[in-house]
């Protein structure tokens, strides 16, 4: 333990106050961070996860989700039907976990958001794009490298060529990618331009302090304003609770504990605003796994490669290619005993590619009765009948570049499917019990006005 780095501590209790405290790690709690101290500031990051070196990354998804996940992978919003929250709770945050697809907000997202907003030239393409273009330039964000696509991403690529569609190599904040296919456990190999390999070392290197494993529990408010966070830290696997911190702010404190966790601590501290924790939005997809003749090996490869924006507009989804470890793959397949392990057994030959829909629904986000968190989220008919139209396209996609069949993963449909089966996808059930949904791309509930 040192002032650069505060983690678990069963007595030791921490107090001290920095000019300003940030709340989180991840995308956002790193970026402020950064910002703060190279502008001189001193700045205290808290992160409720652990602290996991490169080399330290679980091996396997298993272990990812028992040593990164937030709550073991288990988070849920629920409406008429469950569906899982990707999200990480870590030094790092999300972006440890994910893909590392960095995309650009379109245009006229930023028009609408100007005219039904009123966030006028703040939010232009203009005053955004140079904002872009120095992230992309720090993250060393570029094209997938054709050199470590992977057969997944290359499959999707050919079939939306030889139809003429948009496709494109996924924009990422890697450099070095060796294909090794571990962007959801955590990149082993460093390629990843994560905030904990990144701007975190550098806030600690102009002088400012991690605490890790360390729950915030309430914000200190004094005459209106935030001046500070005190909380507890938490064990990283027993999660029991140690000594108690209290960090106090001179100058402002930055809430960036996720789109689910920022508007939950607010509740907690007693704040109350009225439109807190609602406006929660997200970007549910779910896959479609088609079984090759030939070894595809999602093993090999980035996890995302190649991503469409053909339908954005008029349907509104994207298509991406998604390498998936063997234990996801496993849980998104039907069936169990003799039947899973028969098709388990071709996922050398297995390639999924998702669709995300670019929703209508709109969750809220409420403190639980045990002091979680409570996710209420419910995909519209509209949101649904997206999701159908890609799952059938990419089907017949997947049946174009020669896959022998289908598994959609829909209830009510046969586990396996065939080229002249796609119709079924067609009429599927508009019910979100019916679908795979999991949700990512968290924003929203935690909004200034």
């Amino acid at each position: 333990m040192s002032r650069a780095h505060l983690s678990w501590s069963a007595t030791r209790a921490v107090e001290f106050t920095v000019d300003y405290v940030v709340v989180g790690s991840g995308a956002g709690g790193a970026a402020a961070a950064v910002i703060l101290a190279r502008a001189g500031y001193e700045v205290a990051l808290i992160e409720k996860g652990p602290w996991r070196d490169p080399e330290d990354y679980p091996h396997s998804m298993q272990g990812t989700m028992r040593d990164m996940f937030d709550t073991w992978g288990m988070r849920v919003a629920i409406g008429d039907s469950i569906m899982p929250v990707v999200q990480a709770s870590l030094v790092g945050g999300t972006p440890v976990i994910n893909s590392a697809i960095v995309v650009r907000t379109p245009g006229d997202v930023l028009a609408s958001w100007q005219l039904e907003h009123g966030l006028g030239d703040v939010f232009s393409e203009a005053a955004i794009g140079a904002a872009q273009d120095r992230i992309e330039a720090e993250l060393q964000v570029g094209p997938t490298e054709a050199v470590t696509f992977g057969q997944t991403g290359q499959l999707l690529l050919d079939a939306m060529q030889r139809r003429g569609m948009e496709v494109h190599r996924t924009d990422r904040n890697v450099h070095g990618c060796q294909g090794a296919s571990q962007c959801l456990q955590g990149c082993r190999n460093s390629a990843k331009k994560t905030p904990n390999l990144n701007w975190i070392p550098e806030v600690m290197t102009l002088g400012g302090t991690v605490l890790s494993c360390a729950r915030v529990e309430t914000i200190i408010m004094a005459s209106g304003a935030a001046v500070g966070v005190q909380g507890r830290f938490q064990h990283p696997q027993s999660r029991r609770r140690g000594a108690a911190f209290r960090v106090q702010a001179r100058r402002g404190t930055v809430l960036a504990a996720s789109a689910t966790g920022s508007p939950i601590l607010m509740e907690r501290s007693g704040i109350r605003l009225p439109y807190l924790g609602q406006g929660w939005r997200a970007h549910p997809g779910a896959g479609t796994l088609a079984v090759y003749p030939d070894p595809v090996d999602m093993t090999t490869g980035p996890s995302q490669a190649v991503a469409s924006i053909h339908h954005r507009l008029d349907v509104g989804i994207k298509l991406e290619s998604l390498a998936l470890p063997l234990e996801l793959v496993a849980g998104r397949m039907s069936g169990g005993g003799h039947a899973l392990m028969e098709r388990l057994a071709h996922y050398r030959h297995q390639a999924m590619w998702v669709t995300a829909v670019r929703a209508e629904a709109v969750g809220r986000i409420r403190l639980g009765i045990f002091g979680g968190t409570r996710l209420t989220y419910q995909p519209t008919r509209r949101d649904l009948e997206r999701l159908r139209t890609g799952t059938a396209l990419l089907a017949r996609l997947h049946f174009e570049m020669g896959a022998t069949s289908v598994l959609p993963g829909v209830v009510g449909l046969p586990a396996e499917i065939g080229p002249d089966d796609v119709g079924l996808l067609d009429a599927a059930p508009l019910n979100n019990k019916a679908w795979t949904w999991v949700i990512s791309h968290l924003f929203g509930g935690c909004v200034m006005g």
